[in-house]
């Protein structure tokens, strides 16, 4: 049942540096996962699950590869009166900046949310891995008669200083706000859940507001992000509370938070669930053909679709669609974005007649704790090894980061080349 009085607002995310070679020419939340998918799917395919079928997308950095998926995926009838619309950063006849942050991305885009008269807005990130039914979130919004509420994920003492943590008082309103608090005297006045294994609560980055104490916040507060200036500045004037999630998140903000998420998709039992038939992700309708595997060994991999696998050994790896492996190759805990095309003969003949590798794995290759990002061009006889625990840096062909071999988008690996 859609809720006609809620509109979202999706942050498309900013430069996403940490997740850099894969944010080298896309958006951080247009970045490929699961195989098939693009991070925006999940917000978006929330909100949808959820009843929530008006949709603002906040762009600004990078923004093609999201805008083209964005337009050709998410298309409602006439009769629905949904949408999905992205709001790119523009200059005008007031400001030729771009968002300056979260809050002053909103507050630049309140002109186009309010002519829709929403009861309440939904605020979300656009690069987190969740699920999450927002009617649930909202409902508890309004039975709680909050101006704003925080979703709020139950954390270890180890983990709270990566977090804005939350404290709350007896009946779920918040009281107290410390952005990534380090210092032990701090921690101890912010526990919420005493005699817990997880006594802290972490903000998610998810608000609902009301529309009226958004608007006037973003009026009178000064700063441009809702973490660090409009929360703490809300939870001394307003009524702000937390709503408690318990579910599997992660923020997909680094390399090593990426290839993580990738990988644990190929467990028995992964945390986060692509096949739940109830809430359901959405993504582009590509057309493609089912994956041809032909003589090859394959041990927790998931395998999108239109892919040729050929006499090939592959454990643990997440392969991406229209990937090619040719015979002989051996991975292990790959990820493997891809590829937007296939070659045909004529192009096939022209990359032999330029000594260039053909899209994709060639033969005899070896792979080990890597991301190949779109349309990599791997030799024959590569062999890419485990860098585990070894410092960061970058070459010509790749990025190390964490251990883990990052070869960026388009980039040719010559035969032979040992990485």
């Amino acid at each position: 049942m859609a809720i006609k009085d809620v509109i979202a607002v999706v942050l498309g995310g900013g430069r996403g540096t940490r997740l850099y070679p894969l944010t080298k020419a896309r958006a951080k939340p247009a970045v490929p996962i699961a195989g098939k998918y693009r991070l925006i799917d999940i917000s978006i395919s929330n909100c949808i699950n959820s009843g929530i079928t008006r949709i603002f997308v906040l762009t600004q950095f990078l923004t093609a590869s999201l805008h083209r998926h964005v337009y050709h995926t998410y298309r409602f009838d006439v009769f629905s009166g949904g949408f999905v619309e992205l709001l790119p950063a523009e200059q005008t006849l007031t400001s030729e900046a771009w968002y300056q942050g979260t809050a002053d991305a909103v507050r630049r885009q309140l002109h186009r949310i309010v002519p829709h008269n929403p009861k309440d807005v939904l605020i979300l990130a656009g690069d987190h891995l969740y699920r999450m039914d927002y009617s649930e979130f909202v409902a508890y919004h309004r039975e709680s008669r909050a101006d704003a509420t925080i979703a709020v994920l139950p954390v270890a003492a180890q983990d709270a200083p990566r977090f804005g943590i939350l404290k709350t008082n007896g009946e779920g309103r918040i009281v107290a706000f410390e952005e990534k608090p380090k210092d032990p005297v701090v921690l101890e006045g912010m526990i919420s859940r005493r005699g817990s294994e997880k006594p802290f609560l972490a903000s998610m980055g998810i608000y609902v507001f009301r529309l009226d104490v958004l608007t006037r916040l973003l009026e009178e507060v000064p700063g441009d992000d809702f973490g660090n200036h409009i929360i703490p500045a809300a939870i001394q004037t307003t009524r702000v509370y937390a709503f408690p999630f318990e579910g599997y998140w992660e923020d997909i903000g680094t390399i090593r938070a990426f290839y993580e998420a990738n990988l644990a998709l190929t467990r028995p039992d992964p945390p986060f669930d692509f096949y739940d038939p109830r809430f359901p992700i959405y993504t582009r309708s590509r057309f493609l053909p089912a994956s041809r595997i032909d003589g090859c060994r394959l041990e927790r991999t998931v395998v999108a679709d239109g892919c040729r696998l050929y006499d090939a050994d592959l454990e643990e790896c997440v392969i991406g669609l229209r990937s090619m492996i040719r015979p002989g190759s051996r991975l292990r805990q790959v990820v493997m974005m891809g590829a937007d095309f296939y070659e045909d003969e004529e192009q096939r003949a022209e990359n032999r007649r330029l000594g260039r590798p053909n899209v994709g794995i060639g033969h005899n290759v070896s792979i080990e704790r890597a991301i190949l990002d779109k349309n990599v061009r791997i030799g024959d006889g590569v062999i890419i090894r485990s860098h585990q625990g070894e410092p960061d840096r970058e070459e010509e062909l790749y990025v190390l980061r964490d251990g883990i071999v990052v070869i960026p988008e388009d980039t040719i690996i010559p035969d032979g080349m040992v990485i």
